[in-house]
């Protein structure tokens, strides 16, 4: 008879617990993130609707979400469709933003980075 560890249990009501305090606390957060102060719910967004530049033209940023977030649970949220989800090396995502998008998700607690995708190379480098 093979015996479960002890903290099994308790670990999934804390799992439980963190994903759904997460997944109440999104839709709130996000839709106050687009939201200038005095603005009534119809102008409640988490990202602009009218988009300044094509998306095409938007630089690729790298976003890391806190430890225990759904990374695309968290991008959905702002409207933003990752080009990659990322679960194993880093918990985030991939994807085009906008200004206004860069700028919401810098100033949100859900976030623990964001930074703008670039290459790196080895070539030329000195030991």
């Amino acid at each position: 008879m093979r015996n479960q560890p002890r903290w099994t249990l308790p670990a999934a009501v804390a799992a439980a617990a963190l994903a759904a305090t997460a997944a109440a606390a999104l839709p709130a957060h996000a839709q106050s993130a687009g939201t200038p102060a005095g603005d009534g719910p119809a102008t409640a967004q988490a990202a602009p609707a009218a988009p300044a530049a094509a998306p095409a033209d938007w630089p690729t940023y790298l976003i890391t979400v806190r430890r225990g977030l759904d990374p695309g649970t968290v991008a959905r949220a702002y409207g933003i469709t990752p080009v990659h989800v990322y679960r194993h090396a880093l918990n985030g995502f991939a994807a085009p933003l906008s200004p206004a998008q860069v700028t919401a998700l810098q100033e949100t607690p859900l976030v623990e980075s964001v930074e703008e995708d670039g290459s790196a190379s080895g070539a030329g480098a000195t030991a």
